[in-house]
């Protein structure tokens, strides 16, 4: 039995100010505020529970906020006591998740307005097949140093035709 393809729900990502991802990410890339900021606490309510079960007794407590995308993904925002800036280098061989992508024609426009807002433009704009099809992407970072990545096609559109080939 051949297994089925799942779709993608969200994902989480740790930031040092709440209010202004919510901002950044609503405002910049457009993203749907579903849940404004609040607050969890480690005691005995499911959402209580639930952040035991994954970050271990003593957490104490924490900020979320709740996005989607145009799509319904999930971006899910989480602001932790003690929380820490990542190294400037990008660590793309530890393993785990080095990155996310967003989808934008305009990837030119909305790197612009990253840049504007205090993210930071990684590299230059680059064409996957130049001179032949306008399949762009430029890896940014919000204003925090989480690390994305614009593509202006979808992905399936882009890696079918062998953009490596």
């Amino acid at each position: 039995m051949a297994t089925t393809p799942r779709t993608f729900s969200h994902i989480g990502l740790s930031v040092p100010d709440l209010e202004a991802a919510v901002t950044f990410y609503s405002e910049v890339l457009g993203f749907y505020v579903v849940m404004e900021p609040s607050e969890a606490v480690e005691d005995d309510s499911a959402i209580g529970v639930m952040c035991t079960d994954v970050f271990g007794p003593g957490w104490g407590s924490l900020r979320i906020a709740h996005l989607s995308t145009a799509d319904g993904i999930g971006i899910e925002i989480f602001e932790f006591p003690g929380n820490y800036a990542p190294e400037d280098k990008l660590e793309h061989k530890r393993h785990g998740t080095f990155h996310f992508a967003v989808q934008d024609p305009d990837v030119e426009g909305v790197t612009q307005r990253i840049v504007e807002a205090g993210g930071r433009q990684r590299m230059p704009i680059r064409e996957y097949f130049p001179g032949s099809k306008p399949y762009r992407m430029v890896y940014v970072e919000d204003p925090f140093g989480i690390v994305f990545e614009i593509c202006s096609h979808s992905y399936d559109l882009t890696y079918s035709a062998g953009a490596y080939v």
